[in-house]
């Protein structure tokens, strides 16, 4: 696919995600939805670490709503069961880690785009926005699974019906996010977590992300069984051993992501 509202760059098995639109802030159209898709069901092919991100000011203003015409003739259910839902899976199934780096506005859908990612990290001046009822509509882009899990029932409830601005100092300190970081260091601590990841274990990244997704329909036993199964498989990737060598030898591992 040739990507005309993102770009896509792929260096050292980091795959980068760059929406740009940012004209619009990074709006959310048809044509974004499927590149996005795309992008990173190639980037889990292609790299060992997947970065999404924003050009400019804004990380992502949600769905574009430019259009007065095509916003009074919108089927939003279509929209979201097919565009959307796609889209969100393509990132939450990503067989690598992913990370957002949420360098400015991430509102509506754009703020849930960002959560869908394994890792979220912001700039100081970043901020988050359930901007729905604000338009009369409810949370949606995963929005209400999201929150819930990730700040628990009061604070997601209130940040859906009150739809005030939360910022990343805020949303670091309520664990929607992994860190927040000033901004004039954004880029080069991004680049490091980027880095660390594309160096790491990435068989057992790929076994962490399964047992942190299925703990979450499990009680403790089936979460047990989940564990053992996969930690067994992960006893016999190459990394494990090149790890326990590394260990015994004193030096640092060279993971091979295998």
């Amino acid at each position: 696919m040739i990507y005309d509202t993102i770009t896509y760059d792929l260096s050292d098995d980091i795959a980068t995600i760059t929406l740009n639109r940012s004209e619009v802030m990074n709006a959310l159209n048809t044509q974004m939805r499927a590149e996005i898709t795309d992008a990173f069901g190639r980037g889990g092919r292609e790299a060992r670490v997947v970065v999404m991100t924003g050009k400019g000011g804004a990380f992502c203003s949600g769905q574009d709503l430019g259009d007065r015409e095509t916003v009074a003739s919108l089927d939003l259910e279509r929209i979201l069961r097919d565009e959307y839902v796609p889209m969100l899976k393509s990132i939450y199934d990503c067989p690598v880690p992913t990370i957002c780096a949420v360098n400015g506005a991430a509102a509506g859908a754009g703020a849930n785009l960002a959560l869908s990612a394994d890792v979220v990290i912001a700039t100081q001046s970043a901020f988050f926005m359930q901007a729905f009822t604000k338009i009369g509509l409810i949370p949606d882009a995963g929005g209400t699974w999201f929150l819930p899990r990730q700040i628990g029932m009061a604070k997601a409830m209130g940040a859906a019906l009150f739809a005030d601005r939360i910022t990343a100092e805020q949303a670091d300190a309520m664990g929607m996010i992994w860190e927040h970081v000033p901004d004039d260091q954004f880029e080069a601590h991004v680049a490091r977590r980027a880095a660390h990841l594309a160096k790491g274990p990435t068989a057992a990244y790929a076994k962490v992300k399964e047992a942190m997704f299925a703990s979450l329909g499990n009680d403790l036993e089936a979460q047990l069984a989940v564990e053992a199964r996969l930690q067994g498989e992960c006893g016999k990737t190459r990394d494990f051993k090149e790890g326990v060598v590394a260990f015994m030898e004193k030096r640092a591992p060279v993971y091979e992501g295998r």
